[in-house]
């Protein structure tokens, strides 16, 4: 029960993200407006998602896990209800903002718990489960917005997120209990919101495993941001084979995430990194070359699958790397992580819709994006984080 209700917060983030992707072109017709204007509602919304993991974490190793949980989902409510009524786009664009700030407790409250209890090798374990999570999520919620756009407006996936917030809001009060004792928040070299975020910024493998989780979240969200566009539109896809193809990415980040935490504490998570994180620039880079040559849609969703699984194997990598480095500090760092995932996503994102232009997103102007990223992930694995001098996690 515990460890499925960490898993449903840590998803609530992705989902208020990525649910309604499937509804983009309903959104550009509807409000008449440009596809880079809808997609900067979800640039918002990954943006809100930051700023307040930049909040809610360090509030949480000062006050303790459970108030800045219940206070901030208590917020996405709200401000989910909000977006199911909002009459213009730029009236839902505020609430877009506002849900992302309320979904973002969960993701960094439940990392922070696992930390709170585990440590060494059995942290890898219990963080690979919500790597699982909040690798699979952002791929899964498509699949579901397009399953209930089958049967309800584009407005109902707002009301199914204000209900999804509400029962978690519920199920926190009820079942989740304090796990950060009120000694360890008062513990010297940590006891101030500056004084935890010198500890954690003054560690070069944070940085360089920042930078790497930021990059592929990018390169992630690129593709997500772009593929109801290119799949519907170019290819000619309805909401329910936008969906389906999805699905049949989720299970590549589903082998990547528990292929990994299997690896990671037999070899080293640095060194899973350096495969994972050279597999994605191939991937990518494999998109590009098929649309040059007329490969056709196969020749997208073939190497697509496989950077998927990438970053499925850089995920969990990611988080442990930074975590078990800073248990005094994990709400922090953990905001950190996901402050940077999204926030640098959320901007990345809209390039594509740049790049495109008038011309429409294609296999390429979306693939360039996930190159780009993904390169810098490599440059900072081999230059900041330099594997050969990460120790080995302890037992």
């Amino acid at each position: 029960m515990y460890i499925i209700l960490l898993g449903a917060l840590t998803a609530l983030g992705p989902f208020t993200i990525d649910l309604y992707l499937p509804a983009f072109p309903v959104l550009e017709a509807d409000f008449q407006t440009s596809a880079a204007a809808i997609q900067l509602t979800l640039t918002g919304t990954m943006i809100g998602f930051a700023l307040g993991q930049l909040v809610v974490g360090p509030l949480s190793d000062k006050v303790g896990r459970r108030v800045p949980l219940i206070v901030v989902t208590a917020l996405h409510v709200l401000a989910s209800a909000a977006a199911a009524f909002a009459p213009t786009l730029e009236l839902l664009s505020v609430a877009r903002v506002l849900m992302g700030a309320g979904a973002a407790a969960g993701g960094v409250v439940a990392a922070a718990i696992v930390r709170d209890l585990f440590g060494g090798r059995r942290l890898v374990v219990m963080l690979s489960r919500l790597a699982l999570v909040s690798g699979v999520a952002p791929v899964v919620a498509p699949l579901i917005g397009s399953g209930l756009l089958a049967v309800m407006p584009w407005r109902g996936l707002f009301l199914v997120l204000a209900l999804y917030g509400a029962v978690m809001l519920v199920c926190a009060l009820i079942f989740l209990p304090e796990t950060l004792p009120r000694a360890r928040r008062q513990e010297k070299g940590s006891t101030t919101v500056l004084q935890r975020y010198r500890s954690v910024l003054g560690d070069r493998v944070f940085i360089g495993v920042l930078i790497i989780g930021g990059m592929t979240f990018s390169g992630l969200f690129s593709y997500l941001s772009a593929s109801s566009f290119l799949f519907q539109q170019t290819y000619g896809f309805d909401a329910q084979q936008y969906g389906l193809l999805f699905a049949i990415n989720s299970v590549g980040v589903v082998i990547g995430v528990q292929t990994a935490s299997r690896l990671a504490t037999r070899f080293g998570p640095q060194w899973v990194l350096a495969i994972s994180t050279g597999v994605l620039v191939l991937a990518a880079t494999t998109i590009i070359i098929g649309d040059l040559l007329g490969a056709g849609l196969w020749g997208v969703i073939i190497p697509l699958f496989v950077f998927m699984t990438a970053c499925g194997f850089t995920f969990p990598c990611v988080q442990v790397l930074a975590l078990d480095r800073h248990g005094k500090a994990a709400g922090t760092a953990q905001s950190l992580i996901g402050a940077v995932n999204f926030g640098v996503a959320g901007l990345v994102s809209p390039v594509v819709g740049w790049v495109a232009g008038e011309a429409g997103i294609t296999p390429t102007t979306m693939a360039t994006v996930m190159v780009g990223c993904s390169i810098i992930a490599v440059l900072s694995l081999w230059i900041v984080v330099r594997p050969k001098t990460v120790a080995q996690l302890a037992p």
